[in-house]
């Protein structure tokens, strides 16, 4: 009899995820994942593995493209094949914004413009109803400003701050370890710390740098994503706080003042 449990955990090695990331991705808790995988703690010590039910095989189907034959162990192979054409990345923006003089605007898309970015981001009339504002020295590509939402980043970037990205022509031009602006059909507008592994495994890993615990790193495949922006700018209206080590040099400066205007005033002192 096929163990479905342990063909799920082949299928969360294989995408390289953990629980979390594998559950976040077909829309259910890590702990119902963990259930499947490593069953619920019974009171004698023992564990008792939950059995997934159509719905959520149904899901890791569809969301990773599975062989169903490989969950029932009637096939030994994982990822079901296609004869359609894959889908490719579009190397030049659907839609720019340009002023009178044809130059180029960057477009400003707000935190509450994000819903519908994602439906009009090809859409040129969608498009014209943005905030859109000429930076003479963003030149040489499109560009894009983004509001930042939520913590991930915190560390680097917080929530409310804009971000100024140039588009990516070409999935193999993201740079391992750099700031990207990423449009997917299922994860929205996401500002993440990216590693390219396209031409490998067809993915890119996405990292937040925010390390509190709560934000995983997970994978996104080539074929999700609709627009790449990188990071070249952005600002803030987060003012940094003085780092413990100036504080003391301040106070030492402030006293070395002192004792010179003590000097002077006194030069037997």
């Amino acid at each position: 009899m096929v163990e479905i449990d342990k063909k799920i955990k082949e299928i969360i090695a294989f995408l390289e995820l953990n629980n979390h990331s594998f559950a976040k991705k077909i829309g259910v808790t890590s702990t119902t994942i963990d259930s499947i995988t490593s069953g619920r703690l019974q009171t004698d010590g023992s564990r008792k593995r939950t059995k997934p039910g159509y719905d959520l095989l149904a899901r890791i189907i569809s969301e990773f493209n599975i062989n169903p034959e490989y969950l029932f162990g009637k096939s030994t192979e994982l990822i079901k094949h296609s004869t359609e054409s894959p889908k490719t990345y579009d190397g030049i923006p659907q839609v720019v914004a340009v002023n009178q003089a044809g130059e180029e605007n960057v477009v400003y898309v707000p935190i509450k413009a994000r819903a519908g970015y994602l439906n009009g981001y090809g859409d040129t009339e969608y498009i014209e109803t943005l905030p859109s504002f000429r930076m003479p020295h963003l030149t040489n590509g499109t560009y894009r400003c983004f509001e930042v939402q939520g913590n991930s980043m915190v560390r680097t970037f917080f929530d409310g701050d804009l971000v100024f990205g140039k588009y990516i022509e070409n999935l193999s031009d993201i740079k391992d370890g750099r700031v990207y602006v990423i449009v997917s059909h299922n994860d929205g507008i996401i500002l993440k710390r990216v590693i390219n592994r396209i031409e490998e495994r067809g993915k890119l890993i996405l990292k937040s740098d925010n390390k509190d615990g709560n934000y995983p790193t997970y994978t996104i495949n080539a074929d999700e994503i609709m627009e790449v922006w990188y990071v070249t700018m952005f600002a803030s209206k987060q003012m940094p706080e003085p780092v413990d080590v100036y504080d003391r040099l301040h106070d030492l400066e402030s006293k070395i003042v002192f004792l010179e205007d003590k000097l002077k005033n006194n030069p037997t002192y």
